[in-house]
């Protein structure tokens, strides 16, 4: 459990740290953009790294049993969260509209997963995630607030079309294929 600890503090904290303006660039003007990127990317991995093989060998401590319906959230919610994915790289109206698609896709995927899992892990893993992601929401919404909006460029509905399309084959196939792969659950059990 320790591991995954360590891997959401590292990860989670790293990316909350990129939220702190002033230390962020006391530390690019120490390190230079290059080398805080490469700190950055270092400590994201470790993190992820961490988190990965923290979850995947902490030992099984039930909390709750989740209801068996709880399994159909996830597998709900995951397909919006993969259209919000795709949208975040997408100049469309969904990303115009919720503003931070990637977030907003995060906290689908942790919300779905925390609720269908009852297990001490998991709730590490996706609580973390969840609060990481209200956190960083509330973060941007105040920065924007102080310093205004970032312009984007204009949205293209076309865009949207994609982003759906893309989410959505993305979803199936890693539904399908991958989530059994590297999580060694399927994803889709009827």
């Amino acid at each position: 459990m320790i591991f995954l600890l360590l891997g959401l503090a590292l990860f989670l904290g790293g990316h909350i740290f990129t939220r702190a303006r002033g230390r962020r660039a006391e530390l690019i003007a120490r390190l230079g953009e290059s080398g805080y990127k490469g700190l950055y990317s270092l400590v994201s991995a470790a993190g992820l790294a961490l988190v990965v093989y923290g979850y995947a060998t902490a030992p099984f401590v039930p909390l709750w049993t989740p209801p068996a319906w709880t399994r159909h959230i996830p597998i709900t919610l995951m397909l919006p969260a993969f259209i919000l994915l795709v949208a975040a790289y997408l100049p469309g109206h969904i990303r115009a509209k919720t503003k931070h698609p990637m977030l907003a896709a995060l906290k689908l995927w942790a919300a779905g997963h925390l609720v269908a899992n009852g297990d001490l892990a998991s709730v590490l893993l996706f609580g973390g995630f969840l609060a990481y992601g209200v956190v960083a929401r509330i973060l941007i919404k105040r920065e924007s607030r102080a310093h205004g909006e970032l312009a984007r460029g204009p949205a293209d509905g076309r865009n949207d079309v994609v982003a759906v399309a893309l989410g959505a084959v993305v979803y199936a196939l890693f539904g399908v294929f991958l989530h059994p792969i590297l999580i060694g659950v399927p994803a889709f059990t009827f």
